[in-house]
């Protein structure tokens, strides 16, 4: 049992570090000069380097917003898993970390949509998606396999 909770720990800071750092880093497209997330894109030119903040409209802000949800979403889940873990009674189950750590999976994957179809109309096309974009895909189904493992698990002592 000990070992199972150590699995699941792990595989819930797995996906939590994937989505710091699919939001934090600058590498949602790149191409050869250039770099863009969703808050700032930054080129490289002969007069050095120069960053402008990310403003395409409504859907990048969503997205950052999504993202930002699916953090909070995501540590809110595992210090309810940690609450539940010394609170709850023998044979209860983690619905409420599992559905918080559910709803973290759905918020990163409809930002992940959202930059994948707006992205054409800012994006051009000699760049492409980078680490960061394909590490906040990655997070995803990490995000919603512990929420499932999560409601289904019970306490045991």
């Amino acid at each position: 049992m000990l070992l199972l909770l150590l699995g699941i720990i792990l595989l819930h800071i797995a996906g939590l570090v994937l989505l710091f750092v699919s939001t934090i880093v600058s590498v949602w497209t790149s191409g050869e000069t250039s770099t863009a997330d969703l808050w700032i894109n930054c080129t490289t030119t002969n007069a050095g380097y120069h960053c402008d903040p990310a403003s395409a409209g409504e859907w990048i802000q969503a997205v950052q917003a999504l993202m930002i949800l699916s953090i909070i979403f995501s540590c809110l889940s595992l210090l309810l898993f940690f609450c539940q873990l010394f609170t709850l009674q023998k044979g209860g189950r983690f619905f409420l970390t599992g559905t918080f750590q559910i709803l973290a999976s759905l918020f990163v994957m409809s930002g992940a949509i959202i930059y994948t179809v707006m992205s054409p109309q800012w994006v051009p096309e000699t760049e492409a998606f980078g680490y960061s974009y394909i590490l906040a895909w990655v997070a995803f189904p990490l995000a919603l396999i512990s929420g499932l493992i999560y409601v289904i698990l019970r306490k045991r002592e």
